[in-house]
């Protein structure tokens, strides 16, 4: 696989933890009925095929993407996985009526599995597409939370982000806001998290990119000084299931990966992608001239690159899974670290949040601005630069 050619991992970095636990999840899930949210994305893909390697008795995925959710029975079906006693898809909006409606009519879900989120910085670049972001990494996990009181869940797990912690854009800042929110629940709902590293070539990102690039023979283009973790699909799977399943209440799991060994820049990356793919990168000094340079460099093995140093908006150097003032667990697992989850949040800024927020929406009436400004006030030393640049404005 290439994602375990980019990870330099053989092996699945949890398998050791995961095999130690199958057999009791295996009693949690054979008589559980499950509810994947994003379920055809690329992380709740893998969750849902973990989940079918251990035959539960009812598995419901919801996802917005009537495509992507064709795609995953089709491959399902076709696969030896196909043995789940009853498995449905949903095309909805967990944020929508028909949701609450469903969650109605089954009357109880004893695992309900919430992948759904907005991942990407770019999506900070208008007030416009940040508030849909708002809407599906917050206020739609907050309403899916009580409605999982509501249907008796054992357990909620929701995916979070490493850009959660020391957050410094607006994407990981609205995970942070999430778990707070989620934090609060936890009073009255189990719930667990994961913070997770990139998935390799998960839909939409830049590794993604990549291979969609080489396909339509054009340049790639990558900052040299970004810093990323990454996991295979199959890890993001199996870390989701590890806190899903064996997570205490408001423990929030992350990989433990390396600094100094696990981190890759994109650059380096899209360098070993085409020495596989049997291709010379050629460097370029611009946009331009890796565009005019296609034609000419391809037929004769080389390709053009356009590497650069990052100056947009929201851009983390590096990535790191927790702060200082959080309190981790080291030892309960080999592969995994542990956030051990405290109920110490402002309750007054998070309800200030959330009438801001819905008080906006109501007018139909918010700015950029605005918003940077309520994430500021709702989270302790946010620091947020806004270069006047945007991915949007690169290849």
């Amino acid at each position: 696989m290439l994602s375990q050619y980019i990870t330099n991992r053989k092996h699945s970095l949890f398998d050791d933890d995961y095999k130690k636990f199958t057999d009791d999840f295996g009693k949690k899930i054979n008589l559980a009925k499950i509810l994947v949210i994003g379920g055809a994305g690329s992380i709740g893909k893998s969750v849902v095929l973990e989940l079918l390697h251990l035959d539960p008795k009812c598995l419901h995925v919801v996802d917005i993407s009537e495509n992507e959710l064709v795609e995953l029975v089709r491959y399902i079906r076709s696969s030896s996985r196909y043995t789940v006693n009853e498995f449905k898809t949903f095309c909805l909006d967990y944020g929508g009526s028909e949701f609450s409606a469903l969650l109605e009519a089954e009357d109880r879900y004893d695992y309900i599995f919430n992948l759904a989120a907005l991942k990407h910085v770019r999506s900070e670049r208008d007030p416009f597409t940040l508030m849909r972001m708002i809407k599906v990494n917050v206020l739609n996990t907050l309403r899916s939370v009580q409605m999982a009181k509501q249907v008796g869940a054992v357990n909620y797990f929701c995916v979070s982000t490493d850009k959660a912690s020391n957050p410094v854009n607006m994407m990981g800042a609205s995970k942070k806001i999430m778990e707070m929110f989620l934090i609060k629940e936890s009073l009255e709902q189990h719930i667990t998290m994961a913070r997770f590293a990139n998935v390799a070539f998960s839909n939409g990102s830049l590794l993604h990119g990549f291979l969609r690039r080489l396909d339509d023979s054009q340049p790639l283009s990558a900052p040299v000084d970004v810093k990323r973790y990454f996991l295979t699909p199959e890890e993001s799977g199996q870390l989701c299931l590890m806190a899903g399943l064996t997570g205490e209440n408001m423990d929030i799991y992350f990989p433990k990966l390396n600094e100094s060994t696990d981190q890759r820049t994109f650059a380096d990356i899209a360098i070993k992608i085409l020495e596989k793919r049997g291709f010379e990168p050629y460097q370029c000094s611009s946009e331009q001239e890796a565009r005019a340079l296609v034609t000419e460099l391809i037929p004769i093995g080389k390709w053009p690159c356009y590497f650069f140093k990052s100056d947009t908006t929201g851009e983390k150097p590096f990535e790191e899974f927790y702060t200082a003032s959080e309190l981790i667990s080291l030892e309960k697992f080999k592969s995994i670290g542990v956030i051990k989850g405290s109920c110490d949040v402002d309750d007054a800024k998070l309800e200030f949040f959330l009438k801001t927020i819905r008080g906006m929406i109501e007018k139909n009436n918010w700015t950029l601005s605005q918003l940077v400004e309520l994430f500021k006030a709702t989270i302790p030393n946010f620091y947020h630069l806004d270069t006047g640049k945007n991915l949007d404005q690169k290849m």
